[in-house]
């Protein structure tokens, strides 16, 4: 279990270390007019729906990493199609509908600490039921990428809190 760690940044001890960062909706909807957002958004914890042309589920892209049993997650946002959503919702109560194959996805999700990362390519793997999927980034030389496939250390994770917590620094 993690604990508390010193920021470098406040200097402050902080009581824990996040291991999970999300964003509440797709980079999309923040760009929609706040007025125009009720009726062109569809938005609740899981799905996200615009203009009825934009579709997207919410998933956990997880980091192992290396120095923890803990996965250090982003709460993210893929695109998918239309037929992709529709599968999705058919199967969403479904005991089993961890064996559907994957569903091809972009990164939705505008990530800090990052090169860009909209648009990169994803595997979107439906779990049991009650559990967000699994996005599986699919392999590049983005650094998001690398570190999925490689793992992180627990100081990467304090660095990700650090700048996360203390937004006006990130650069």
């Amino acid at each position: 279990m993690v604990t508390g760690f010193q920021c470098s940044t406040c200097g402050q001890v902080h009581d824990q270390l996040p291991m999970e960062f999300g964003a509440a909706a797709p980079a999309l909807y923040d760009q929609i007019p706040e007025k125009e957002r009720e009726h062109r958004c569809d938005l609740n914890d899981d799905l996200c729906v615009i203009d009825e042309e934009h579709f997207f589920i919410r998933g956990c892209l997880e980091l192992p990493v290396v120095d923890n049993e803990e996965n250090f997650i982003w709460g993210v946002w893929c695109s998918l199609s239309r037929e992709s959503l529709k599968r999705c919702c058919e199967i969403w109560d479904q005991e089993g509908r961890e064996s559907e194959p994957p569903f091809f996805g972009w990164l939705s999700t505008a990530l800090p600490l990052y090169p860009s990362t909209l648009s990169l390519k994803t595997n979107v793997h439906t779990r049991p039921v009650g559990q967000r999927p699994f996005i599986e980034l699919q392999p590049t030389d983005h650094p998001l990428s690398v570190e999925q496939q490689t793992g992180i250390t627990m100081e990467r994770v304090q660095e990700i809190a650090e700048a996360l917590l203390h937004p006006r620094d990130i650069a």
